[in-house]
This record gives C-alpha cells, structure tokens and sequence, in this order.
C-alpha cells in the first residue's frame, strides 16, 4: 500500500507532539513490559483525559515476534484520547527494518549514538528514510547519553558528549522528527550530585 505524502499529518507520535507543543504541556512516554501494564496505561491515560505515548525496548520484538507490540495496537483501538506506540533505543539495523515491515509501530528511535559522529549521522539519514517510507516517525540521538537501559546497548565505557548546535542542524537535516540531545541527561541513575543538566545548549 502506497504511503501518502502528507502522512505526517495522520501520524499518532507526531499529532501528540505538535498537541503537545501548541498547548505547551508534556506527554507521558512510558515503557511497557507485559499486558497489565500495556491495560494500565491505556486505562490511566483515559482516566486521566491525557495523551500517552506507550513505548517498548526492542526485546518486546526479538523475545515473542512482536506479541506485545500487536498486544498495545489492539488495546488502543478505539481509545477517547491520542496514544501512540514507540520503539525505544533501537540499535540494530536490520531490526529496524523488520520493526517497520512488519510491527504497528508509529514511531521508532534510531538510536546510532553508539557509533562514532559521522557514522551515526549517516546510519540516521539512511534509515530515517527507510522508516518514512513506511509511514513511521523517527527519533535519533545526535551526541551520545551516558548509562545504560533494559536491553539496550551500555554507553557507560563510551565517552559522553553533548549535543552541538551543529549536530542539531545535521541530524533535523536527516527529516527525523524527534531529537534526543545529551545535555547532561545520561541513561540510569544520576547519583548524589543529581542532574547536571546545560538546558543553554
């Protein structure tokens, strides 16, 4: 089936962000990992009259073929408010492309930050483009997050960098959607000192 141009406009992620950003507020992206939670969420958001953005780590597709990810797509249909779901951290390529031949997801992070700058860009670039051609919004991460999460690659004994001005330009240049700077937030605890964050950047 031949995606429309003006796709964007119909895409979940992206209609609760730009909600989102008009009523300046913020929109809750939690990380399901099983079906109560995924009913939970769904409840809450309804209770709560509030957006929700429900996300999965990319184990939700390589542990049951994506059961769950088809769990949430049919536990929103029909919803009273805006949800969307999100692929978290995805890293490996040729998952990305599997996640957007073949699962509901309106969304999916292109996380390249494990790779140096210049091949991070350009494997953004690359599969951004591939994701838009299948409807699916993207979020990338230009600099790289410190720390680690469930099932995602450990940044830890890589060097931390922040996000440049320049580095914003290049990767909104790529047509991502979503951007995840570094600018001191890091992945994990932030222990005693607490957030150090550069919001001037």
């Amino acid at each position: 089936m031949a995606i429309p141009q003006n796709w964007k406009e119909s895409n979940r992620t992206i209609q609760i962000l730009r909600a989102a950003e008009k009523g300046k507020y913020g929109v809750l992206a939690a990380i399901a990992y099983n079906i109560e939670q995924i009913l939970g969420l769904v409840r809450a958001a309804e209770k709560a009259r509030s957006p929700l953005i429900i996300q999965f780590f990319p184990w939700a597709i390589t542990y049951s073929n994506g059961l769950l990810i088809r769990a949430a797509a049919d536990a929103i249909k029909g919803t009273s408010v805006p949800i969307s779901i999100h692929l978290d951290h995805a890293q490996e390529e040729d998952l990305i492309r599997h996640a957007a031949d073949n699962l509901p997801f309106d969304s999916i992070m292109v996380d390249m930050s494990h790779h140096e700058k210049a091949e991070n860009l350009a494997k953004t670039k690359e599969l951004v483009a591939y994701c838009n051609s299948k409807g699916i919004a993207t979020e990338a991460e230009p600099g790289r997050i410190e720390g680690g999460e469930d099932g995602v690659m450990d940044t830890a004994g890589l060097e931390g960098s922040k996000t440049t001005v320049e580095e914003v330009h290049d990767f909104t240049a790529t047509g991502v959607d979503i951007l995840a700077p570094a600018i001191g937030n890091i992945h994990g605890e932030y222990g005693p000192a607490g957030p150090q964050l550069d919001f001037k950047r």
